[in-house]
């Protein structure tokens, strides 16, 4: 409830959320799902049609309304106005499946009709490099506000809401659990951007007098948080861990390879120590206290499927 007793948001239950699907198609197969699905994230197509596709129509909606007040002040102008990307924010969890929800939305929302252009940024490649983090004591609280490059990630997002054609973003590599030196991803003239990261949605603490310098949430036109019992993306992250041990861990390049060698019973205590200090932490101080921002909060259960979908009124 907000503070004039009207509810914050709509809640749907996933059949009535289902709904809103209306008869928008289909576009993805199995096939091209099992590519778009996280380290232990399985998800069926029935949670795609029944979550995602809503959403996607949802998000087309709200796209194409931008757009037309866009054109109308273009028209009151005179002028022709830069082209300026829909830009979507999607914050949760460390482990609570959002890399794999935007992939998602990335391919269905590509697929409408218009076929719009639509790219995908992770907040991992504003992360302080390692030697940063380093010199700054900061490794162990990878992942927390303090170890992002908040005004390179702010200018990021200035540069696209100002109509620049191209726009350039530092590149994060799991392997080495580091930026790439010399790497950037370029996107060109996108009509949307999702914003994936862990801590989007948060707003700097006060600052004095002059609080008037922009955030990262400022420039988001859609936000949406992944949410889920912590005792449950605790578990994911533990399984989550045990699989990478058996995958991307046993090459000798990535960082966490100094794990490989240990047994399913100590994997699991490193992993919950790790969730335990860092990640669980950061979830409860940092993460979670910014849902209440989210225009849109999906709410998983045990299983990784979504039960729930709220929606801001206004």
């Amino acid at each position: 409830m907000d503070e004039a007793g009207l509810p914050a948001y709509l809640e749907f239950d996933r059949t009535a959320w289902a709904r809103l699907r209306a008869n928008t198609p289909l576009t993805l197969a199995e096939s091209e799902l099992a590519e778009l699905q996280g380290v232990n994230e399985e998800m069926s197509l029935d949670e795609v049609a029944d979550v995602y596709l809503p959403l996607s129509r949802l998000l087309n909606l709200r796209v194409a309304a931008t757009q037309g007040l866009h054109e109308a002040t273009s028209a009151f102008l005179g002028a022709l106005a830069p082209r300026v990307p829909y830009v979507i924010g999607l914050a949760g969890s460390v482990a609570v499946g959002k890399s794999t929800i935007s992939r998602i939305l990335q391919v269905l929302l590509g697929r409408w009709p218009n076929t719009p252009r639509v790219d995908l940024i992770t907040t991992d490649g504003f992360l302080h490099a390692n030697a940063v983090l380093e010199a700054r004591g900061l490794m162990a609280r990878k992942g927390f506000p303090e170890s992002y490059d908040v005004r390179g990630l702010v200018s990021f997002l200035a540069a696209l809401k100002s109509g620049a054609t191209e726009v350039r973003a530092p590149v994060y590599s799991h392997l080495v659990y580091d930026i790439v030196p010399g790497e950037q991803i370029v996107i060109r003239s996108p009509d949307i951007v999702i914003v994936e990261g862990l801590n989007v949605l948060q707003v700097p603490p006060p600052r004095g007098a002059d609080d008037s310098a922009p955030f990262v949430s400022d420039f988001f036109d859609f936000t949406i948080y992944v949410d889920a019992a912590e005792r449950h993306v605790k578990q994911w992250y533990i399984e989550r861990f045990l699989a990478l041990r058996q995958a991307a861990f046993s090459d000798p390049e990535s960082f966490f390879h100094h794990f490989v060698g240990l047994s399913d019973e100590q994997a699991r205590e490193v992993a919950s120590s790790i969730w335990d200090s860092i990640n669980g932490i950061n979830l409860r101080e940092n993460i979670a206290p910014t849902r209440s921002r989210a225009q849109l909060v999906l709410e998983k259960g045990a299983d990784h499927s979504v039960q729930q979908v709220r929606l801001r009124t206004l």
